[in-house]
């Protein structure tokens, strides 16, 4: 049975893939997103939660053509982690099949779609999932190096505390220093922001601008407004420069792959 995740920014279309999927006896469930920070958002709840969890996704039916990120970005980014889950390609449009394939699709199915061609896509997809190996045991790290990698040391009135860097949503440049903004309030360290930016690439965070890097599973919005482009992270607005926008994609990519 599977878990299915559909990602389309159209909502009629998505509503009616959908319909066709939770119709399919093999497919336990079918949520969807209509943009890619959404669909990002829940993949890495399903990541974190392991192929076991109550929040894994087996297969993600994607879009391409979408406003920001379009579908192969998507999957582009999937490809850096151990066990992705499966990514069967929705498009009007046939010119993709080879990136698509190479992104090692299981299938392309083009629209509109047809209660029978997606239904053999739901087949390609269960007969993947069945002949996949489970995943090895890994041995998990000793606690003191786990602590570490996870935490920040961050002073206060002369006593040191350990912030762990998943409640850091945002973090803004003061000169020499960093301020770690959380869900709790914030926190200033002496580290330049470029020094933070190359250590928790791999963690996520990503540059939108020279005063700020962001968390990307924190941001809740991405706005076009008169050529200007700013995100919203919890109660805050941030400005996203020209340069970083245009970049966004290519830092994406290099998170993706470490």
């Amino acid at each position: 049975m599977l878990r299915a995740l559909a990602v389309d920014d159209e909502r009629p279309a998505l509503e009616e893939l959908l319909y066709l999927l939770r119709a399919d006896p093999r497919v336990r469930s079918a949520e969807g997103a209509t943009d890619a920070t959404g669909t990002l958002r829940r993949i890495n709840r399903a990541l974190d939660a392991g192929p076991d969890g109550d929040d894994a996704i087996d297969v993600v039916f994607l879009d391409i053509h979408m406003a920001g990120l379009t579908g192969l970005d998507i999957a582009r980014l999937l490809a850096g982690f151990a066990r992705p889950p499966l990514i069967v390609f929705v498009t009007a449009h046939e010119g993709f099949a080879v990136q698509a394939f190479d992104l090692k699709a299981v299938d392309y199915v083009l629209k509109p779609v047809r209660r029978e061609r997606l239904a053999e896509a739901v087949r390609r997809v269960c007969d993947q999932v069945e002949a996949s190996p489970a995943p090895a045991a890994a041995s998990p790290p000793p606690v003191a190096q786990q602590s570490a990698a996870d935490q920040i040391a961050v002073e206060l009135g002369g006593v040191t505390r350990f912030v762990p860097i998943d409640d850091i949503a945002y973090v803004e440049a003061q000169g020499d220093y960093a301020r770690l903004h959380t869900h709790a309030g914030s926190h200033l360290v002496r580290i330049p922001l470029s020094t933070l930016e190359e250590r928790w690439a791999a963690r996520g965070f990503v540059r939108i601008h020279r005063r700020h890097l962001v968390a990307l599973g924190r941001i809740d919005e991405l706005r076009l407004d008169a050529g200007a482009t700013t995100v919203r992270v919890g109660d805050a607005e941030l400005a996203v420069s020209r340069r970083h926008a245009r970049e966004l994609r290519d830092l994406l990519m290099r998170r993706a792959h470490g």
